[in-house]
């Protein structure tokens, strides 16, 4: 594989909290007390960990039924029992997304993987923990993936599968519908190895967080990925507290939590998550489906029924399993129930800790580091091919000039292209000859020569993309080629890493995508990363 960088700076919609972090801690330390750069502080921040050794027992014997029941290799295993006797967390998570979800999931595993990794290396025992968000409640996000077909148009493949309304995903179990969507895979991908993994993995009885526990197993057995499912009742139990101190000082905390949203845009940034003063940090399940628990004064609402605090409080301690945390509170949970060093994770993920510090601060008194996942548009041989032989790099994808203009513009006949450009060269030099004697005559002239160049120079651009246009109009080989350089690179105009299946990746090359992906990722470069394959 080779790898170029592209600084985030240059990619569409970046959003300056998540560039200055990258680039600039001192603009962003307040809301991030450590940087982007794992090993600046990993061994400073390891010190500061504070992790009961009854929980620590307990989390370790969850982790290892969990896994053990997934069919966890014995590196897993030996993970699992690092953690028992005192090892550090790094930890990612996402959701339980069809065969894998899109290929940033595989990058957030293998950048946990790496990290813990550059830890233990430095004297802090460290293994790598994947949260599946089994309790998140989107199940039209997580029931599809999109891979290239024969043509290089974007193929969806989906699940019929539902369940009840706002049900934890986690939960919704297969019918035999999902044998559709399995099917579909290995009649677009090929059988593989990888394709092989998703038929044993997601069949009918299963649930989306089994299937995607199992393949995950799979996948990243050489490195003995933990893989942990947060919907365990058993981890609900040892959170309890959490949850209850969120409830009970759940005025606090939001107070602090609309401060730090001023602060954040006093400062020019944004609000990932929008707080208002009903807001509280807790689902609750009923009748089935995941509901926010609002605050009305010293009450609570669920789902239109009003609770007073002490009723919700006993209803806590009777069924913990029963609530979760939001976005805010999910990974202050996650590091109450591990001994983390540090979460990696993507620009929105970044983002939501901005504002989850202070919640941090009042529930644990110390606020994990984040550090940005691996990022990579994945290039290979036939995009490659058409970007250099018209001449375009991928930062051209996100140009204001349509793809399809720019490969016409680079499809002029040599000739044509020649004469254009000996007409511009033409252009200045005549212009330059009469500036030097307007010059002389009336030095007020030379203005207007410049501004009639201008004209001129502008007038010849017009009329060179006029004549691509039309070389546009005259081709559909063209058309094919630009549809088929967005879908491969920048479909939909987002990351390929967001769109694009890891599946569709392992299927094509295998175990050593995964080998390959590792060796590039570097906790130094916090770039977007162009692989060619």
């Amino acid at each position: 594989m080779k790898s170029e960088c592209l600084p985030f700076s240059q990619i569409p919609h970046t959003t300056p909290l998540f560039a200055d972090f990258l680039s600039d801690h001192s603009k962003v330390q307040r809301f991030y007390p450590r940087s982007a750069y794992f090993k600046q502080w990993m061994k400073d921040e390891a010190a500061a960990i504070r992790y009961d050794a009854a929980r620590r027992e307990r989390v370790a014997a969850i982790l290892m039924r969990q896994n053990e029941a997934w069919g966890a290799a014995s590196k897993t295993v030996e993970n699992i029992r690092r953690l028992r006797a005192g090892a550090a967390t790094v930890v990612t998570g996402q959701q339980v997304g069809l065969f894998g979800g899109p290929s940033f999931s595989i990058f957030k595993a293998l950048t946990a993987v790496k990290l813990a990794g550059e830890a233990t290396r430095g004297g802090v025992d460290c293994v790598p923990v994947f949260w599946l968000a089994t309790e998140d409640h989107d199940l039209e996000e997580v029931s599809h993936i999109a891979v290239p077909g024969p043509e290089g148009s974007l193929q969806t493949i989906a699940t019929a599968t539902q369940g009840v309304p706002n049900a934890p995903v986690g939960t919704v179990r297969f019918g035999t519908e999902i044998q559709f969507a399995v099917d579909a895979v290995g009649a677009l991908l090929g059988e593989s190895e990888a394709v092989s993994s998703v038929r044993a993995c997601y069949r009918p009885g299963e649930n989306f967080g089994a299937s995607f526990a199992r393949l995950f197993t799979q996948w990243f057995a050489e490195w003995g990925v933990i893989l942990l499912d947060a919907s365990d009742p058993e981890l609900h139990q040892i959170a309890e507290p959490i949850y209850r101190t969120a409830l009970e000082r759940s005025g606090e905390i939001e107070e602090a939590l609309l401060a730090r949203g001023r602060e954040l845009e006093a400062a020019g940034y944004h609000q990932q998550v929008k707080i208002t003063p009903s807001s509280s940090l807790l689902f609750s399940v009923h009748e089935g489906g995941r509901v926010p628990v609002q605050r009305r004064g010293k009450d609570f609402v669920i789902d239109q029924e009003t609770v007073s605090s002490a009723e919700l409080l006993k209803r806590l301690s009777s069924a913990p399993q029963d609530f979760s945390g939001n976005v805010l509170l999910r990974p202050v949970v996650q590091d109450y129930l591990l001994p983390t060093l540090a979460y990696t994770g993507g620009s929105a993920e970044v983002g939501y800790f901005a504002q989850a510090g202070v919640v941090y601060q009042a529930l644990l008194g110390r606020m994990t580091p984040v550090v940005p996942r691996f990022s990579a548009t994945l290039i290979e041989a036939k995009p490659k091919t058409v970007l250099e032989r018209y001449g375009l790099t991928f930062a051209d994808l996100f140009g204001p000039v349509p793809v399809r203009e720019q490969l016409a513009a680079h499809a002029l006949s040599t000739d044509l292209q020649s004469a254009f450009e000996r007409a511009q060269a033409a252009t200045k030099d005549a212009l330059m000859a009469i500036r030097g004697s307007l010059e002389k005559l009336d030095k007020t002239l030379v203005d207007a020569a410049n501004n009639a160049e201008g004209k001129m120079l502008h007038q010849l651009e017009s009329l060179r993309a006029r004549a691509a246009r039309a070389e546009l109009l005259q081709s559909e080989i063209l058309d094919r080629k630009a549809a088929f350089l967005s879908n491969a690179l920048y479909p939909n105009k987002v990351l390929q890493e967001r769109e694009i299946a890891g599946v569709y990746f392992l299927a094509r090359y295998g175990a050593d995508l995964l080998r390959g992906v590792y060796e590039a990722i570097h906790p130094d470069c916090v770039d977007h990363q162009l692989i060619s394959l």
